[in-house]
C-alpha cells in the first residue's frame, strides 16, 4: 500500500506530555502533538480524559501514541490486545492520527501486527514512532513502513541526538522521496532546528519543548519516593516559548 503523501513545509510537531502541555503547544504556534504521557519512558498512551478534553478543546491536529509500556518494543499478545483497546479509544474520540511502533526480535518491523493496527485506525492515518530508530535495518524498515501506509516516521537517524544523526536523516529523506515524512526528533532547540531544516530537506520536526515546574508544596517529605525520579517535586511541562521560538526558527529558515 503506497502513500499519496504531500510534502508540506516547515511543521513543528510538539510530544506533549498532557492536556496542559498541548495547550501549550498550541499557543506556541506548533500545528501538531504527539500526545502521550510518561516522557521519561519515551512516551506512553495518554488516558482517555486526556485524549478527550484534547480532542474538545484544541484546535490543532492530536496524535496520541499508542504505547503501552516503557521499554522496548516486543510486545505481548496481552499487551497487544490493549494496543487495540487504545486504538478503538482514539478512533471513537476523532482522533486525527494515531503514532504506533511494534518491532520483531530481530529488529525488523512487525508487519503483520501493524498492519492489524492500520486496519483497526482507518480512516485515521497513522505515523511510526522512534522504535524505527532501533530497527536492525533503517533503509529496509523503511520501505516497509512506505508499503504498510505509514505517512510520517519520527527519527534521530538512529542516534543519541537528531543532530548527532544528521548525515543519516539525510539519506533517509532522499530515500523517502516524498512518499513518507522523515521528521527528525530528539534534542531539537531553536538552537540546531534551522540547520537540521535546511540540510536533511525534511519538512516535519519533532520536539518536547519542555521545560521543569518546581512543586508548590510546602511540606516536602525527603525520604519517601513513589517513583524512579530523582527530584518528585518537579514535573515536566511543554513550554509555549519554547515552541514559540521553534515555529520563529522554522520560518526564518523559510524566508
Amino acid at each position: 500500500m503506497k502513500n499519496n503523501f504531500i510534502k508540506m513545509s516547515g511543521v513543528l510537531e510538539v510530544c506533549a506530555n498532557s492536556y496542559t502541555s498541548a495547550l501549550a503547544a498550541q499557543n506556541g504556534g506548533a500545528k501538531r502533538v504527539e500526545f502521550c504521557d510518561n516522557l521519561a519512558e519515551g512516551g506512553t498512551t495518554p488516558s482517555y480524559g486526556q485524549i478527550a478534553l484534547a480532542k474538545k478543546n484544541l484546535t490543532i491536529a492530536v496524535w496520541p501514541i499508542i504505547r503501552p509500556r516503557g521499554g522496548d518494543f516486543l510486545y505481548s499478545d496481552l499487551e497487544f490486545d490493549l494496543m487495540k483497546e487504545d486504538v478503538k479509544i482514539c478512533k471513537s474520540l476523532n482522533c486525527d492520527g494515531i503514532v504506533i511502533g511494534i518491532l520483531l526480535a530481530d529488529g525488523s518491523i512487525d508487519i503483520p501486527r501493524c498492519s492489524e493496527l492500520i486496519r483497526l485506525a482507518k480512516p485515521m492515518p497513522v505515523a511510526f514512532h522512534r522504535a524505527f530508530d532501533m530497527t536492525n535495518n533503517m533503509e529496509k524498515a523503511l520501505e516497509d513502513l512506505v508499503d504498510l501506509g505509514i505517512v510520517r516516521v519520527l527519527s534521530s537517524g538512529g542516534a543519541s541526538s537528531a543532530f548527532s544523526g544528521i548525515a543519516q536523516l539525510t539519506k533517509l529523506v532522499k530515500q523517502a522521496n516524498d512518499r513518507i515524512s522523515i521528521m527528525p526528533g530528539a534534542g531539537i532547540n531553536a538552537e540546531n532546528i534551522q540547520e537540521l531544516y535546511t540540510t536533511t530537506g525534511a519538512n516535519d520536526f519533532h520536539a518536547s519543548a519542555k521545560v521543569f515546574v518546581e512543586s508548590k508544596m510546602e511540606y516536602r517529605n525527603a525520604t519517601a519516593k513513589m517513583g524512579s525520579i530523582e527530584d518528585e517535586y518537579q514535573y515536566e511541562v511543554t513550554s509555549e516559548e519554547k515552541v514559540k521560538a521553534l515555529v520563529q526558527a522554522i520560518e526564518s529558515a523559510n524566508e
